[in-house]
């Protein structure tokens, strides 16, 4: 009878790629919503009742933070740590302000009446990820 062992020579390597599977997703989402804010600045500026200079500061900050969890994440070395954490730290001021301008007051992700975009369940999932991130760095 065949048994399933931890101790293969494959599950330390593989185990030390697993970060992969909440770095990669993380980083897609704010690289997605980053740079889908671009091309209409200052559209989304007023329908989300800011300057357009604060507005496009959220979108560099949403690309850098992708990027940054997406470079840390290659460098497995001190700076690779420093850029997993400042990527971290990123997702987390971008994550408050989401929760607390558009999200706060509704638990449920799904639209509603007070909340045409929602509530926070999303946006604390990804504030509790960037925390970790943050906190963690590369020792994941």
């Amino acid at each position: 009878m065949a048994t399933l062992t931890t101790n293969s020579p494959a599950t330390p390597a593989l185990a030390a790629q697993a970060h992969w599977l909440i770095r990669l997703p993380v980083a897609a989402t704010f690289l997605y919503h980053g740079i889908d804010k671009l091309p209409a600045l200052e559209a989304g500026a007023a329908f989300m009742g800011m300057p357009v200079l604060l507005w496009t500061l959220v979108a560099v900050v949403e690309i850098f933070a992708g990027i940054a969890l997406l470079a840390g994440g290659a460098l497995r070395n001190a700076l690779g740590d420093i850029v997993t954490r400042l990527g971290g730290a990123s997702v987390i001021a971008i994550m408050l302000g989401a929760i607390f301008l558009v999200h706060w007051g509704q638990w449920s992700a799904l639209p509603s009446e007070t909340h045409p975009v929602g509530g926070m369940e999303f946006q604390v999932l990804l504030l509790a990820l960037g925390a970790f991130f943050a906190l963690r760095g590369n020792r994941v």
